[in-house]
């Protein structure tokens, strides 16, 4: 076929490989580049009837499922992952040639199911749950439908600007451990010659799947290892609120090992803080009614409180430090629309929307957050107005700390900038006028369009560096984001609204929807008149001053004070594992190697823990019950030896490893 070729038409000779290159996951030399797996300058098969389709199905199967799961246990599972698994199985069984790039896209599409899932159950579930206690207090699917839309489409337009410098800029600084894993997936379909890397791949994910599916089904184990199942530890957690406890599931020590230990250290000294240094003070020294709770009563109800000051404050410190990157951004914007841009010198790898188009839409979709706001939610211009401002401000400035939280550790603590987004603006409501069970619907409302928006921001920069990893062209990534948004929020309206009629949000045998619930336990107070434990937040906010003064990381800090110690501790197992896996041979080669085997099994895990979660979460929605006949001391030993052969086997098999072929 090449001798047809002209003679001045350069001759490719480089095939794109099976694997990710070397310098995937390292930051680059000075004048070295990254080449993805799809060449960056030849056209691939992305966005086809095919692959738009099954994201769609997959965006409303996902949806559905993951709104069951998140109201049911409070655990919002990562659909990136195992819709990357099927799309890498249906290419397969429908032998697509070369379907990479399709794959990308239907992954792209389909994991806006799990960022709108945990925007709008994390907020908007809550007016179900006041609506118990002030029966004036309404909703409706249009409310539901356009606060998870208008959030998510302001979350994919105001993080446009910020993708070269998180995914291209900032290469190998970040672990991106949900991107690793879910690139790690979509490549292993490549990896045809030998298979050696898809193989690995599939065997630690069903390693991983099976074990943390047992656990979560049958519980033939401990799934938290805890201080308190045994009788001194109880004593301890009695007299001084002192409790050790890890998870030992296969997801989140693969997710450690990704995260690393530097990382992995600072959120889990932030956790350990909490635990054995401020709910031991509060247990000794605080009020009677707090010294007779239990330590996890004195996280969820005090302690916690403090981690959300701490990470609101660090986002303004991440404001303030990406100010720089906020500016070029902006300054982007204006040298387009005054004609200046070097988008026609982009080649397809790094192509994005126009910054002309992303303005324009950005402005239309403020204007239709402003509308929505005072036809459908507060009813007078001027009160809509203040909230459209707190929206706007808060989504767009927020939009980095979201995505430096997920590049960091996979984790959005959407949750918290959520609650801290309803408090102060539920402050500004009160100034202005509104309040009441009106300010209630308000205050979430609007909780639940900054909530997505921002859940969406942190998700998206997963889908972005997935395909910068692999070569994917981001303005295909970034046009159909949209479509899968809007069909993930429609699915995700109807499902709120059917489990309220079937479980309901309060009384016996209801969702439990723990996010919800704490989010109306804010702003209840706030909006009828009640105590709000500013102190806690402001000691928060001062922590994390203090934190980024000493140089430490305050976002990774505060994160391990928000999220419970029994998902922390699993970070710093694997992180470990990942710094003796790169020291166990003098060889650099070598250590390399094995790091790199390691990053692949640690992916597989955590695949195949997301994948199996689903199969659980299904077991249990189809009513299958399990007693376990074992006792709690005997499932704890259990635990903790099974937990150690996970160690021993993802330590051993990382470091079969030997030199990377060339």
């Amino acid at each position: 076929m090449q001798q047809n070729k002209p003679e001045n038409e350069p001759v490719i000779v480089d095939a794109d490989p099976t694997g990710l290159p070397e310098n995937a996951f390292r930051e680059l030399n000075e004048g070295e580049e990254y080449r993805p797996v799809m060449h960056p300058t030849r056209q691939y098969k992305e966005a086809t009837p095919y692959s738009v389709t099954m994201g769609l199905v997959l965006a409303v199967i996902f949806s559905a499922a993951a709104a069951y799961l998140g109201l049911k246990v409070g655990q919002v599972f990562e659909a990136a992952i195992p819709i990357a698994i099927i799309a890498v199985g249906l290419s397969g069984a429908l032998k697509k040639d070369n379907p990479l790039g399709q794959n990308v896209i239907i992954q792209s599409i389909g994991a806006c199911s799990g960022v709108i899932v945990a925007g709008a159950i994390f907020t908007l579930p809550a007016l179900y749950i006041l609506q118990a206690k002030y029966p004036e207090i309404t909703v409706n699917f249009l409310q539901i439908f356009l606060s998870s839309l208008l959030g998510g489409v302001l979350g994919i337009l105001f993080f446009i600007p910020f993708r070269k410098y998180f995914v291209k800029d900032m290469h190998g600084k970040y672990p991106f451990p949900e991107a690793t894993a879910t690139t790690q997936v979509l490549v292993s379909a490549q990896a045809k010659s030998g298979g050696g890397q898809a193989k690995t791949l599939i065997f630690a994910s069903l390693i991983g799947g099976i074990y943390d599916y047992i656990v979560a089904t049958f519980g033939w184990w401990a799934e938290t290892i805890t201080s308190t199942a045994t009788s001194w530890g109880t004593t301890l957690a009695e007299k001084t609120k002192l409790v050790f406890s890890c998870n030992s599931g296969a997801a989140l020590l693969g997710l450690g090992y990704i995260v690393g230990l530097k990382y992995a250290f600072v959120i889990f000294a932030g956790s350990i803080f909490v635990w054995w240094v401020i709910i031991p003070l509060m247990g000794t020294y605080g009020a009677a009614e707090i010294a007779a709770m239990a330590p996890n009563a004195i996280f969820s109800e005090y302690a916690r409180l403090i981690g959300i000051g701490g990470i609101a404050m660090a986002g303004v410190i991440g404001i303030v430090k990406s100010w720089p990157i906020i500016r070029q951004a902006v300054g982007l914007a204006g040298r387009e629309f005054k004609g200046g841009s070097g988008e026609k010198k982009a080649i397809r790898w790094q192509l994005d929307i126009s910054m002309k188009h992303v303005v324009f839409f950005i402005a239309l979709a403020l204007v239709v957050v402003l509308l929505f706001f005072w036809l459908g939610v507060i009813n007078t211009l001027w009160q809509a107005v203040v909230a459209w401002l707190v929206v706007a401000v808060i989504s767009f400035l927020f939009t980095t700390v979201a995505a430096n939280a997920i590049a960091i550790v996979g984790s959005n603590p959407v949750s918290g900038m959520t609650l801290m987004t309803l408090i102060v603006a539920s402050a500004i409501f009160v100034a202005i006028g509104l309040s009441g069970t009106s300010g209630i619907v308000a205050s979430m409302i609007i909780g639940g369009v900054v909530c997505t928006a921002l859940s969406m921001a942190g998700g998206f920069v997963t889908d972005l560096k997935i395909g910068y990893w692999l070569g994917s062209t981001p303005r295909k990534q970034e046009s159909w984001k949209f479509l899968g948004t809007l069909v993930s929020a429609a699915t995700v309206g109807g499902v709120i609204l059917v489990l309220n009629d079937v479980y309901g949000f309060t009384g016996d045998n209801a969702l439990v929807a723990p996010q919800a619930n704490a989010m109306a336990k804010v702003i209840e107070p706030l909006m009828m008149g009640g105590e709000t434990p500013w102190i806690l937040y402001m000691v928060g906010a001062i922590l994390a001053l203090i934190l980024n003064w000493l140089g430490v990381p305050a976002l990774a800090f505060c994160l391990g004070m928000f999220i419970p110690l029994p998902l922390n501790t699993p970070m710093l197992v694997g992180g470990a594992i990942a710094y003796f896996v790169a020291k166990s041979s003098k060889d650099k080669e070598v250590s390399n190697a094995r790091s790199e085997r390691g990053t692949l099994i640690s992916s597989g895990l955590i695949a195949g823990g997301a994948l199996f979660g689903v199969f659980a979460a299904l077991t249990r929605f189809l009513g299958f019950e399990y007693t376990n006949p074992l006792s709690e001391n005997l499932t704890q030993t259990l635990g903790l030896v099974m937990y150690g052969l996970l160690i021993a086997y993802l330590y051993w098999d990382s470091t079969r490893a030997q030199k990377l072929k060339n």
